[in-house]
């Protein structure tokens, strides 16, 4: 009996259908295998591109609940002529987050333990960032602006949209930093296709976060790069400071490639911005 045409018609086109979607499943890649990262003349995996963390660790880098008001405080927020600041409303809550904190708590000692606590209550006094303070390792790489990584076979810089900070990663050890400073001294090494950066040389002025999170001149970080794909990579890093803490503790979280072709580093040069809030006081006329 003849198959009339249009079901001969149908029939192929059912045929082909299974035959390309039978191709199509053979070559895609197994589920959770990662695209294989671009890599540079010399073997490494190529970090160059602009970078950015997702999420609220730069509220506070443990567990934490949506909070009502700016200053961590209890309740709304009622404006007072005397702390204007405060009367923000939504735009100056805190949203929640699972935290980046290994194991969610930080070993504090206990002198410590009550400093991170002032600090908390009189974070808008307290807080670095707030005045435009460089923000030093590791905050740098998870405030809410991003950072580039530019990467040759001979030499790695981190360049910071906050404050214009930066970050020369030398992969010769120079030896001990000569001076503490707010970004500190960092020393790069390969292990495999993860680049391990050692950060020491802090100053004891930068915090971990706005929830008063804080560290001594004697924390030592240690970081790892590892990329996981074209354009994400997991970031680890590893804090020691025994006058602050009562072991090391780490943190971890995934890092992001801005993928728009426009994508730029701006510049975030904030110390205009806070001119008023640390000089204002000297004024001989206050400002209306």
């Amino acid at each position: 009996m003849a198959v009339p045409n249009a079901v001969r018609e149908i029939s192929v086109a059912l045929i082909t259908a299974v035959v390309v979607a039978a191709g199509f499943w053979s070559t895609a890649p197994a589920t959770g295998q990662a695209a294989r990262p671009a890599r540079l003349a010399d073997g490494k995996p190529n970090l160059n591109g602009i970078w950015q963390a997702l999420g609220t660790a730069n509220y506070d880098v443990r567990p934490h609940s949506a909070k009502a008001a700016l200053a961590f405080r209890p309740g709304p927020v009622v404006p007072v002529p005397a702390d204007p600041v405060l009367a923000f409303g939504a735009v100056g809550a805190v949203p929640g987050g699972v935290g980046i904190v290994e194991g969610g708590e930080i070993p504090y000692l206990p002198a410590a333990a009550k400093k991170q606590q002032e600090n908390q209550a009189d974070w808008l006094n307290r807080d670095p960032e707030i005045k435009c303070y460089l923000p030093g390792v590791p905050r740098a790489n998870y405030q809410p602006h991003p950072f580039q990584i530019l990467h040759s076979d001979k030499a790695i810089f981190f360049a910071y949209e906050f404050a214009g900070a930066v970050r020369n990663i030398y992969m010769t050890d120079p030896g001990e930093a000569p001076v503490d400073s707010w970004m500190g001294q960092s020393v790069g090494r390969w292990d495999g296709d993860t680049l391990v950066v050692t950060v020491t040389g802090m100053n004891d002025q930068t915090w971990f976060d706005r929830a008063g999170n804080h560290h001594s001149e004697q924390m030592k970080v240690v970081e790892r790069y590892t990329l996981q794909g074209p354009d994400h990579l997991w970031y680890e890093a590893t804090i020691e400071d025994p006058a602050t803490f009562s072991r090391p503790w780490k943190i971890r979280m995934p890092l992001y490639r801005h993928i728009n072709p426009d994508a730029r580093l701006n510049q975030f040069k904030c110390v205009e911005f806070v001119e008023e809030l640390l000089y204002g006081k000297f004024r001989k006329t206050p400002v209306q």
